[in-house]
């Protein structure tokens, strides 16, 4: 099967796209290069049945001709990380909701599956925990930029749903919580990468608040076999699924653990919200996933815990120093 995978060169396009051509399935991947790093796909090139095709999910002739050469439709490309959110806004809203609808409406008249990647974001500031896929969502007021990326992957959300609703077309919505793992860069304010890169460089470990917000981390790896499984399960269309690994670490705590495991040097200091990102900056407490779903379906469970993840972390971030 041909598949197109919008958002293809970025950290988790390029592991899906590795995992389909591992199983012999072929790739036509989207990107503008925006976030997504050509480095993460230059492996690929030249193999049998990939393609990277240069452009944006907001042009609808360019995505209706790649929607049109494929059976079915990852749809992964959006802003990405705390800090083009609160940078970007305007960005982050037209390219999560325009391009999502670009890609629905493509989707729609070809009748084609299409897997939409939302995110964890979209429960807010819910103080029930673990979250559930039926849970209410609780955001903050609109003036505060922290809640567009949450409230343009709500709208993604409802616009998907709308397409199974009205015409049933085959679409699946995976709320992903905290995927890390290698080619992912702290260049929008991921935590895991940012610590790793501090503590090699011996430089303090810079943790955004008090530290005691606590958050689950999941390897790629597990996200992207979700995700294809999910697409290939007929009884996932039209439904929600949370995606990630329950395995509950604060900030802080996790700052010890990456000091310790890159020698112990470096200081652990706390940054404000307000001079990390912008005043009156909201974050979210804890962010639980319930996962019960997902495992009823599919069977799915996360293989690595935090421990592996920061091992291939630091073992990537090690190799490039060591070449440079």
């Amino acid at each position: 099967m041909r598949y197109l995978i919008t958002g293809g060169s970025g950290f988790i396009g390029s592991h899906l796209s590795e995992r389909l051509l591992g199983q012999g399935d072929e790739v036509l991947a989207l990107d503008d290069l925006s976030t997504g790093r050509y480095e993460n796909i230059a492996g690929l090139e030249g193999q049998p049945g990939f393609e990277l095709r240069l452009g944006s999910v907001t042009e609808p002739a360019l995505v209706e001709e790649c929607v049109k050469e494929c059976q079915a439709v990852f749809h992964l490309a959006s802003a990405v990380g705390v800090r083009l959110v609160v940078e970007q806004p305007v960005k982050t809203i037209e390219t999560i909701v325009n391009g999502t609808d670009v890609v629905l409406r493509a989707c729609a008249r070809y009748r084609r599956p299409v897997l939409i990647t939302s995110t964890s974001e979209v429960y807010g500031k819910s103080e029930k925990i673990p979250f559930a896929e039926g849970d209410d969502c609780v955001m903050g007021p609109t003036n505060t930029r922290r809640w567009a990326y949450a409230c343009a992957k709500a709208l993604d959300e409802f616009l998907a749903l709308a397409h199974w609703n009205e015409s049933r077309l085959p679409v699946v919505i995976a709320r992903l919580f905290n995927t890390v793992g290698p080619r992912q860069t702290g260049r929008y304010g991921m935590v895991i990468p940012r610590f790793v890169s501090q503590g090699l460089a011996g430089s303090p470990l810079t943790v955004y608040g008090t530290g005691h917000q606590t958050r689950c981390f999941a390897h790629v790896s597990d996200i992207v076999g979700a995700l294809v499984a999910l697409m290939q399960n007929p009884a996932a269309r039209g439904e929600v699924f949370n995606i990630g690994n329950d395995e509950e670490v604060s900030i802080l705590q996790l700052a010890d653990r990456v000091r310790a495991l890159t020698g112990g040097k470096s200081a652990i200091q706390t940054v404000p919200y307000g001079e990390a990102y912008t005043a009156g900056f909201e974050d979210m407490y804890r962010r639980v996933p319930d996962l019960s779903k997902i495992k009823r379906l599919i069977g799915y469970r996360p293989t690595r815990n935090l421990d592996q993840i920061l091992a291939d972390i630091l073992d990537e971030q090690s190799r490039k120093l060591a070449s440079n």
